[in-house]
């Protein structure tokens, strides 16, 4: 009786660590069951990218605009000296926290503006609405990815 168990669990185990693996995948890269079949199909797949790295990082940025705001409270508990002195690491930290609320901002603006069924029954103006798109999602990506490297690095400093 034992013998006729074992192969049944390993059996059991290799078909559910393969769901698990093919749900990962799908987590992973939610669009890319889908293989674009034209230019605008592609087009919307870049979009989709962006915004998803964009997305991605948003609990991040929460974050670091936590940490940022802070080193900012400490530095206003200091004593005159020490904070005249910090001065200058505290204008990049003020720069840095601004970039990073922009950021947020700008990603929180395109999502409210994007309309995905743009134009979906002209095809030319949904390509240019979607190159459009993908430039403007580009740009709220970078500043993201931009502001987090700056505030990284900044946080690294020691003063």
């Amino acid at each position: 009786m034992k013998n006729f168990f074992i192969p049944v669990i390993v059996l059991l185990l290799i078909i559910t660590a393969c769901s698990n693996n093919a749900e990962q995948k799908t987590q992973e890269h939610p669009h890319s069951s889908e293989i674009p079949q034209t230019h605008a199909d592609s087009l919307m797949a870049d979009v989709m990218e962006g915004h998803d790295v964009g997305m991605g990082k948003m609990g991040k940025i929460g974050a670091m605009q936590k940490k940022v705001q802070e080193v900012l409270d400490s530095i206003a508990k200091l004593p005159s000296k020490a904070k005249a002195a910090a001065e200058p690491f505290k204008v990049k930290m003020e720069v840095v926290l601004q970039d990073l609320k922009s950021a947020r901002a700008g990603m929180e603006k395109w999502m409210d503006e994007f309309n995905m069924d743009s134009a979906v029954n002209n095809m030319e103006q949904r390509i240019k609405y979607l190159a459009d798109e993908k430039l403007r999602v580009s740009k709220v990506k970078e500043d993201i990815l931009s502001s987090l490297q700056k505030a990284d690095s900044l946080l690294k400093v020691k003063i």
